[in-house]
């Protein structure tokens, strides 16, 4: 399949939308891993326009989401420490965690501060050098380049009170896990985009001559997702699994060679728990021993207590597409945007946020 670019045409749109339906598909799950993905499937409307037998599940792909819920105490209890500055990117600041929220800390008088990249908590460092100036680093391939890009700059102009809590994750060991479980059912996968424009697709080949499943990786426009969906939808009922890319503008086989570097000279795999799916191997980063005076959680004494979910929150489940969020018993009683439960309703890439803000 030759994949368009002319990704806003609203007539090319429609053909695909005809072209998935004249399949005359057999019921399948096609998961779309990425939060993003999520969200603009929901927003443009694509799943209504699908045959029923085409089931979009969303997967692991918001990063606040699968950040443990031992991830988020350590959070906090950086938070609370003296002479500390917390800088973090806004979604943290609802998630709840065992018995606090660094919302409820910043009311109480810690001094946390939104930012919106990790140059600028960078600046708030070099602003203050008499206080401790902490990033929580989370989040997939997209945004680890730009912590370590800090971290090496901090490193250049001898920045000493610059720390990152590193709680990143990386993409493709969690998808061998969600395979590995019988439970989950997927019969292909819709990769993702930004992750891709760095890892490249060569990163998934491991992945995918281990089980021979189809992958697209796909953009976020309605045309790109549905160029996507058809083609899963033809190698599915072919039996003929291929790995592909679908946003050639943005993804090239080999990835972001430049940013790869960078997080390979200032992190190391490492195993990683996530929220709902439990220790994944290698699915993490820690620092290098060059650069670790920089680690957070090795700088500072934190006492974190031990982490409790939240009582019949269904989080894990739906991070696996075990669940929607309909089957949890919280959504929309106890658990709404206003006061969440658990990260998938705080999220603007959660599932439940999604789910909540445009099923209704």
């Amino acid at each position: 399949m030759k994949y368009v670019e002319e990704y806003r045409d609203p007539h090319l749109a429609c053909d695909l939308i005809h072209r998935i339906a004249a399949m005359g598909a057999p019921p399948m799950r096609v998961m779309e891993v990425c939060g993003t993905h999520t969200v603009s499937i929901f927003r443009s409307g694509i799943r209504s326009l699908l045959p029923s037998t085409l089931s979009l599940i969303s997967g692991p792909g918001c990063p606040v989401c699968v950040t443990d819920q031992r991830e988020i105490d350590a959070a906090i209890a950086l938070a609370g420490l003296d002479n500390v500055i917390l800088t973090t990117f806004g979604d943290l600041m609802r998630v709840p965690g065992t018995i606090s929220s660094l919302q409820k800390k910043q009311a109480a008088g810690s001094d946390i501060r939104i930012v919106y990249s990790t140059s600028d908590a960078l600046d708030i460092a070099r602003r203050h050098p008499d206080r401790q100036v902490v990033f929580l680093g989370v989040g997939f391939e997209t945004t680890i380049p730009t912590v370590a890009a800090s971290v090496l700059t901090a490193t250049e102009a001898g920045i000493s009170n610059f720390f990152v809590y590193c709680a990143h994750k990386c993409m493709p060991p969690a998808l061998d896990t969600l395979m590995a479980d019988p439970e989950t059912g997927i019969d292909g996968f819709l990769l993702p985009g930004h992750v891709s424009a760095i890892i490249g697709t060569e990163a998934y080949l491991p992945f995918f001559e281990k089980y021979r499943i189809p992958c697209v990786v796909a953009g976020f426009e309605p045309v790109d997702i549905l160029q996507a969906v058809l083609r899963l939808s033809e190698m599915i009922q072919a039996e003929a699994p291929q790995l592909e890319n679908a946003y050639p503008r943005a993804v090239r086989s080999e990835g972001n060679p430049a940013a790869l570097k960078i997080i390979r000279e200032v992190f190391e795999p490492c195993d990683a728990i996530w929220r709902g799916i439990g220790r994944i191997p290698g699915s993490g980063f820690r620092f290098r021993e060059k650069y670790r005076r920089y680690d957070a959680e090795g700088h500072f004494q934190i006492n974190v207590p031990a982490a409790v979910m939240p009582r019949g929150c269904a989080c894990g489940d739906i991070l696996t597409g075990k669940k929607l969020p309909s089957d949890c018993p919280l959504y929309k009683t106890r658990c709404t945007p206003v006061n969440p439960v658990g990260p998938c309703m705080v999220s603007s890439e959660g599932t439940c946020a999604a789910y909540f803000k445009y099923s209704g």
